[in-house]
């Protein structure tokens, strides 16, 4: 995609991610101008096949288990206003703003691939609305992700045709009110329009897309917290030495090693204890840090590519052939790829924080942390120091085990039984959300011990890159000595995490970034 002044572009089949990720940040998106006569040409020939006596399913009949009846002509506008409202069934609270952006982004891109039959006004509307911040409200709950996200994007429609409610500057609006308020006029559909604009993967398809981003920024910063543990430790490096990882040949893995070893690079912890040491061999939570954490990063890679394809992709039925005029029934409206890339994303997230939990309570025990006090408080007894800290990332872990089971085998009929089988994509997606959440406070919580344990390390000193992670959090949250109100120092642990600052202080402190990358 390229941009066309504040907006970005978009060639329907060509987007990146990168250009995902600015949409989520804000950025509106107009379809580039040389798709427009493939859009007008799907648009005709659906026009065409409204006008003849041939029943077409979802232009001159109705949906679903309703499809052998059929709509006269001029009831057709009737009727796809009739199929948004009566579709308008999410419940739940509100979705949040960037995903909301990114679905209705998300929307335009598969409407302008030209197959679905939309005339230009359905997408400038999407586009309009975009540009000036008109955000339908869409209820998180309702879709099973088949045939398409149905009650989430039907939400989003009404507020194109003035109906339901949308967010204009923080506030709750009807939608007709929304759009007046932005200089636009309520859309009338026309044939398909609106089965082409609810029909679709694009609710669970943003759900999942923000996860992916969220899992691997998580991934990366568990590879600092992991490297700190190892120094807080005093644990070996000779497990991350790449003659291991190419000799199994997984990407991940070599790649976590790669990132594990530059990080500890000349730590003078390291240095202290290689000879002398009666241990034989580290936890697996310290050893195996390649093993676990290079196969997470590899689940988030995958679903990555599977996502970008779907973000590119026509999600709605039936579809228009344009080069030989037909209109043909399909099932591309299914979301099996998304559940299945959105549950490998919860497995990720859910081993990142369990061996993350595993390496805090290694450092908390007095009988597994090599010479460190018990809960790395100076002054133990009268202190309690990172002990409840401990609990709460178990604790937090243990949510999202539970929250780690795979949404889409679950299917469930609908629709008096022609929606026989679903996806369950849109759950599947959404619980990313809160996993990320939980996981950026599991491994908060492992910067503050790692960090603790490394600084009762002294005189031994880290490396470079882990000292300047250290200095970035003691800018936020100071040594513990005695004990303190620690809920505030788990929140600024928090947002660290989240805003990625962990690899970004280590790369300032090093030759070149060691980091993977989600390309």
């Amino acid at each position: 995609m390229t941009e066309q002044g504040a907006a970005i572009v978009v060639k329907p089949g060509a987007v990146r991610l990168d250009d995902l990720v600015r949409v989520l940040a804000g950025q509106p998106v107009v379809l580039d101008s040389s798709f427009w006569p493939r859009v007008e040409a799907a648009a005709e020939i659906v026009a065409k096949a409204a006008r003849a006596d041939v029943p077409v399913y979802g232009i001159n009949t109705g949906f679903g288990k309703l499809a052998s009846k059929r709509i006269p002509p001029d009831q057709t506008a009737l009727l796809q206003r009739n199929l948004i409202v009566s579709h308008c069934c999410g419940v739940g609270p509100a979705t949040p703003e960037p995903i909301v952006r990114l679905m209705m982004a998300l929307k335009i891109i598969s409407l302008g691939r030209g197959a679905s039959g939309v005339r230009r006004e359905v997408i400038e509307q999407l586009q309009a609305m975009l540009a000036r911040r008109v955000y339908p409200l869409v209820p998180q709950q309702g879709s099973v992700g088949a045939s398409g996200d149905l009650a989430p994007l039907a939400h989003m429609t009404a507020v194109m045709i003035g109906e339901g409610q949308a967010i204009v500057d923080g506030n709750i609006v009807p939608g007709s009110e929304a759009l007046a308020t932005a200089g636009l006029a309520p859309l009338t559909l026309g044939p398909k329009e609106g089965l082409a604009l609810i029909n679709g993967t694009q609710f669970s398809t943003a759900y999942a897309i923000s996860g992916v981003l969220r899992a691997f920024r998580l991934a990366r910063a568990a590879l600092v917290t992991g490297a700190l543990s190892v120094d807080a430790a005093m644990a070996s490096t000779a497990p991350f030495r790449p003659e291991i990882q190419v000799l199994r040949g997984h990407a991940g893995q070599i790649a976590a090693a790669a990132t594990l070893t530059a990080l500890l690079d000349g730590s003078d912890i390291r240095l202290s204890h290689l000879e002398g040491d009666e241990r034989v061999q580290d936890p697996y939570c310290l050893r195996c840090q390649p093993q676990v954490a290079g196969a997470a990063l590899d689940l988030i890679v995958q679903a990555a590519r599977t996502l970008i394809v779907e973000a590119n992709a026509v999600t709605d039925n039936p579809l228009v052939l344009v080069e030989t005029g037909e209109i043909v029934s399909g099932g591309n409206f299914h979301a099996e790829p998304v559940a299945f890339a959105a549950d490998s994303l919860a497995l990720a997230l859910s081993e990142i924080g369990a061996i993350s939990e595993r390496r805090i309570a290694t450092l908390v025990d007095p009988a597994l942390n090599f010479g460190l006090p018990p809960f790395l408080t100076p002054d133990p007894g009268i202190n309690s120091g990172f002990m409840i800290a401990e609990v709460t990332a178990a604790a937090l872990y243990a949510e999202n085990k539970q929250r780690a089971l795979a949404c889409s085998i679950d299917s469930t009929p609908t629709s008096a039984n022609q929606e026989d089988h679903v996806s369950m994509a849109a759950h599947a997606a959404r619980r990313l959300s809160d996993m990320a959440d939980n996981l950026a406070a599991i491994l908060g919580i492992e910067l503050l011990v790692a960090a603790q344990g490394i600084t009762l390390r002294a005189p031994h000193a880290t490396s470079a890159p882990l000292a300047a992670v250290i200095a970035a959090l003691r800018e936020q949250v100071p040594a513990l000595g005695a004990d303190r109100y620690m809920a505030g120092d788990l929140a600024r642990a928090a947002a660290l995490i989240e805003a990625d600052a962990l690899p970004a202080a280590a790369i300032a402190a090093l030759p070149s970034d060691p980091f993977p990358r989600l390309d």
